[in-house]
């Protein structure tokens, strides 16, 4: 089940092929784990910074705010009940840590699952070098332009460069982000994957 990806220039010609093989690819199962992964991934996002104070942490109580009876209200013993206005919280959000535990081998199928349907839609493509002359916005999106990837793209590389870090900063949709770092996530999130030659070398040595 190998398949071979077109490499092209950054003109947009073929120069040559690049072969993924067939135990980079898994279409049968991991279905489950990129779901448990995506979940565990937009748990470990959340700030987790919600708080609001319960009846003992607001300003205020002590004394009884009226007597016991005769006064035709409710019975009361402090204006911090969760009740009346000013009050505590019952149950409110305290801070807390969303993270999810997900095993090594999970997340590797999970990783190798979504590549496979990235390479089963024909939305992965690579080129044999991401590198820019200068630090100009318009080489970027010249760049884009020759490939015609004007959707939402996630562009590997193996290392970062100044000049590629400011030509890609200011251009919505796009990512730039390291082979080692490139998770399950961002491959789902992203319409088009765009690897640099040694990029994807680097990325299938994690599959």
């Amino acid at each position: 089940m190998e398949k071979n990806i077109q490499i092209v220039s950054k003109e947009g010609a073929p120069v040559g092929e690049f072969i993924i093989e067939d135990k980079w690819i898994e279409l049968e199962k991991g279905e489950q784990a990129v779901h448990d992964v995506v979940v565990a991934y937009r748990a470990a996002i959340r700030a987790g910074t919600a708080s609001t104070k319960s009846r003992s942490e607001v300003k205020g109580g002590g004394a009884k705010p009226y007597r016991q009876k005769g006064t035709g209200r409710a019975r009361a013993g402090t204006p911090t009940s969760p009740i009346w206005k000013g009050g505590g919280v019952a149950f409110g959000p305290k801070p807390r840590v969303f993270y999810k535990k997900v095993n090594k081998k999970v997340r590797q199928l999970a990783l190798k699952r979504a590549f496979s349907e990235k390479l089963n839609e024909s939305t992965v493509h690579i080129i044999d070098s991401l590198e820019f002359s200068d630090h100009k916005t318009k080489n970027a999106v010249e760049l884009m332009n020759n490939l015609k990837l004007n959707k939402k793209v996630l562009m590997v590389v193996k290392d970062y460069n100044e000049n590629i870090l400011l030509a890609t900063g200011n251009i919505p949709n796009l990512l730039l982000i390291k082979a080692g770092s490139v998770n399950v996530y961002q491959l789902l999130h992203y319409s088009n994957i765009l690897f640099s030659e040694e990029a994807i070398k680097e990325f299938v040595g994690r599959l």
